[in-house]
């Protein structure tokens, strides 16, 4: 299991960003968090196999339509495992 931190910047608030991580996330039985930050980014963390955490990372690279991925810059962590599910957390603002 890995863990990873992603700041991902650009157009991605009010365009479902968060909702996209989290189907994505189940899609790739991957654990964690996202959340909105008030400057305008969304931050993950996520815990999984290497190769789900690759593919979730692909996905939010991308990101769901309307939106603009600018920045994806990506902190290795320790995993927790703290986390059962992947949820949306409220705005840290």
């Amino acid at each position: 299991m890995i863990a990873r931190r992603y700041f991902v910047s650009g157009m991605v608030q009010g365009v479902g960003f968060r909702y996209f991580a989290q189907r994505s996330a189940a899609k790739h039985q991957i654990r964690g968090f996202i959340r909105n930050l008030s400057d305008g980014r969304v931050e993950a963390f996520v815990e999984g196999s290497e190769r789900a955490v690759i593919a979730f990372k692909e996905d939010i690279a991308a990101g769901p339509p309307f939106s603009n991925v600018v920045m994806l810059e990506e902190i290795v962590e320790e995993p927790t495992d703290q986390y059962s599910t992947f949820r949306i957390e409220k705005d840290n603002k």
